[in-house]
């Protein structure tokens, strides 16, 4: 179908891919102070009451997300213009787009962890609007709600293990913290401070049980998909994991979650992947299968481990970055991501299966690409590590083969196959579509033959920010006959046999998959169902719209926690005492007593309202006797002009007599609840009055009312002086209601 498009947003949204570039070269102009081990640190005062500083870090891992970042941002931007052509919302597109990758930026950047939670959710944000962006589409708004809600959820649990981390070491920025790793690992919220972080690295990253999240956010446009699904957002957690290292790690504790889960997430995603049929869904679970294996490799405590995970992050960011732009291609010129429909686009798409071949070659591990050299590293750390070694080297083998036959079909199938089923004639993309996969493709045989050069700059920066060692990290094409080489070669073979199977495997998987009875996506929905009905039981209980229910319970809240808290601490306050009353007080309270009892008692509104003003009227007297006659004179305005317009307002309601309970215990309910919530007041009362008062605020007035606001009266100073804001808020209070109340009478009496 052909869309015309706004030429002067289009050129607008290329002309944004400037942005990205500016970082690229910033980024790269950083490369020769991080490759000596310093770092770059900023900070700016965010809340500076609470010691809260905006402040920023770049290291070796910081730096290698950033490139990852801009690079592979630099190259959707100007690839979504020619993809998004004619899109109505493109200007829209690009806002999202930039502002998600500012937000990840500044993800990886922050050295203080309230902003890295504050970035940490602003891609969650934007994350949510970019795959919602063909929010038309019943599937894209319920994958953007499921992505949101899986990763929001691990969001928050990860800023309270912030905050447990900044209770326990007394500091919020990430730098300070690694000082207190000694102490943090033998605090006993260690362990609980290792589940909320664990919560936040694996719904970001889709790791089991949280995976289901990710194929199902391939409803996204395929830019976003190579953005935010293969080279950013997902590897959000293994950033967190590697960046928190230095802190949690180390421990049985961080081990063996982390390797467990990872094996599980990387075997699982990539046999799942065998029995998918779209382009966009396989690359999205041997995506899952590749955050697994970082996972896993991060668990690690030699340097290998993690020199591989930090190796493997870079490999997958390149080729799997290229595979969703290549898929974006092969949608967007054929009009479908099935693989049976497709066959025969070599002829017809020759950059583009350049591209495509580049990238499956490299992730399936062959020599002279950069895949290789990851898988290299990869099984040297798995053999070199202390706990479960055959554990994680057989299940990187496993992996690693099954996505070596994923690399295969998704070559061989849309490219070298006979012909597709699909609108003729097909034609290759644009440049600026096709460049980015070429580039990105290209980088994976330039690093797989010169592998040094990225071990020296990126790869040994990014390890040596997050983990100590005196080894070399040294990255090298040809290491010789070994074991990590004989296990290269396995891996392929195995690649080759589960190829030359994988109809088999997808059948198989396929069939299996449909009849698993309760899958991570299920158990979701019934969460999700769950909720909802506890909203909806919680509404019909609490929130039905009866006002005396919502009163009953603000009141039995109040007395519940007021008077368990209070009658908790008895011991330790004084224990109030009777005041001794004269004959006039005592007669003032048998009076208030009756006006009370009248208004419980009378079926007549216009009674009970007078009965409430003689109990206004009441107090006044009492706060009269006490020495406090503007007080009763307030009182005494209030008490009357309440009684005259809610006497106009009950003139026009029925009697009280009209009225039926609807349920027979309710009154003995509401009667036990004032009594509870009068004695309860009255005590407290008396507990603060035979208290020793705080005299600090009445010396504060004392001493700066004549001198501060040339006062004498100390009560006046305080209402328009030290509170006048509050009392300008009260007058106009009292104002609007007098003129309600005048406009109530006026009514009245034009009728």
């Amino acid at each position: 179908m052909t869309r015309s498009g706004n030429p002067l947003t289009e050129w607008i949204g290329r002309a944004t891919a400037v942005l990205p570039l500016l970082v690229v070269l910033a980024v790269c102009g950083l490369l020769p102070k991080t490759a000596a081990g310093e770092a770059y640190r900023f900070s700016l005062s965010w809340v500076p009451a609470l010691g809260v500083e905006l402040s920023f870090m770049i290291d070796g891992l910081s730096l290698l997300f950033a490139l990852i970042i801009s690079v592979v941002g630099f190259f959707v931007t100007i690839y979504a213009v020619d993809y998004l052509h004619g899109h109505s919302q493109i200007g829209r597109f690009f806002v999202f787009l930039h502002a998600f990758m500012l937000s990840m930026l500044g993800l990886v950047t922050a050295d203080n962890v309230l902003a890295l939670f504050v970035f940490w959710e602003l891609t969650t944000i934007f994350s949510y609007l970019l795959i919602g962006f063909e929010h038309e589409a019943s599937a894209s708004r319920k994958s953007a709600r499921q992505a949101l809600l899986v990763t929001g959820a691990g969001g928050l649990a990860l800023l309270a293990g912030f905050l447990l981390l900044g209770i326990i070491t007394g500091t919020y920025e990430i730098s300070e913290m690694v000082d207190f790793a000694a102490h943090l690992k033998a605090h006993p919220l260690y362990g609980a401070v290792l589940v909320l972080i664990f919560l936040g690295a694996f719904t970001k990253s889709a790791q089991f049980p949280f995976h289901f999240w990710l194929p199902n956010a391939m409803a996204a446009p395929a830019p976003i998909s190579a953005f935010l699904h293969s080279a950013t957002m997902v590897k959000g957690g293994i950033y967190l994991l590697a960046r928190f290292y230095p802190i949690l790690g180390g421990t049985n504790a961080w081990m063996c979650p982390l390797m467990i889960i990872g094996a599980i997430t990387a075997v699982g995603g990539a046999i799942i992947a065998m029995g998918q049929s779209d382009l966009k869904k396989i690359l999205a679970y041997t995506t899952i299968t590749a955050l697994g294996i970082m996972t896993m490799f991060l668990g690690g405590s030699a340097t290998p481990s993690l020199t591989a995970a930090m190796t493997f992050l870079l490999v997958h960011a390149l080729y799997k970055s290229a595979l969703f732009l290549v898929a974006g291609i092969i949608d967007h010129q054929t009009g479908t991501r099935q693989l049976e429909k497709l066959g025969g686009l070599l002829r017809f798409m020759p950059f583009t299966a350049f591209a495509a071949a580049a990238a499956c070659l490299s992730m399936a591990g062959f020599p002279l690409f950069f895949g290789f050299i990851g898988k290299e590293i990869m099984y040297k750390g798995a053999l070199a590590e202390v706990m479960c070694p055959e554990l994680a080297a057989g299940t990187a083998v496993l992996a690693n083969a099954l996505m070596t036959a994923v690399g295969g079909v998704l070559i061989i199938r849309p490219f070298l196959k006979g012909p597709g089923h699909y609108p003729s004639p097909v034609r290759e993309a644009t440049f600026f579509m096709w460049c980015g996969p070429v580039f990105l493709g290209g980088l994976d045989i330039l690093f797989g033959i010169f592998p040094e050069w990225v071990g020296h700059w990126l790869v040994a920066p990014a390890v040596r920010a997050f983990h100590f060692s005196p080894e070399d990290i040294k990255l090298h094409l040809y290491h010789g006959i070994n074991m990590p080489l004989l296990l290269s070669i396995i891996t392929l073979t195995l690649g080759v046999c589960f190829y030359l199977t994988h109809r088999r495997i997808h059948d198989f998987v396929a069939k299996a998959t449909n009849k698993m009875p309760v899958t991570a996506s299920q158990i979701y929905e019934w969460c999700l169902e769950g909720v909802a009905g506890l909203g909806k039981l919680q509404t019909r209980l609490i929130q039905n719209g009866s006002l005396h229910r919502y009163f009953f319970i603000v009141a039995a809240t109040f007395v519940l926690v007021t008077g368990y808290s209070f009658f908790s601490r008895a011991g330790a306050l004084p224990l109030p005492g009777l005041p001794l009353l004269a004959l006039r007080e005592w007669l003032l309270i048998i009076a208030i007593t009756a006006a009370v009892l009248t208004v419980l008692a009378t079926r007549i509104l216009l009674l009970a309202v007078c009965a409430l003003g003689v109990v206004g009227a009441g107090l006044a007297i009492i706060f009269l006797s006490y020495g406090a006659p503007d007080l009763a004179l307030t009182q005494l305005l209030v008490e009357t002009l309440t009684v005259v317009i809610v006497s106009i307002i009950l003139l026009r309601l029925p009697g009280l007599g009209s009225q039926t309970r609807q349920h027979p215990g309710r009154g003995l309910l509401d009667a036990l609840l004032a009594v509870g919530a009068g004695v309860l007041v009255t005590t407290l009362l008396l507990a603060v009055l035979s208290t020793d008062l705080d005299r600090s605020i009445t010396a504060f007035f004392e001493q700066n009312s004549y001198l501060a606001a040339h006062g004498k009266n100390i009560v006046n100073v305080i209402l328009v002086d030290f509170r006048s804001m509050d009392t300008l808020g009260e007058i106009i209070v009292v104002a609007t209601a007098g003129l309600a109340g005048y406009a109530l009478i006026q009514k009245k009496r034009d009728k």
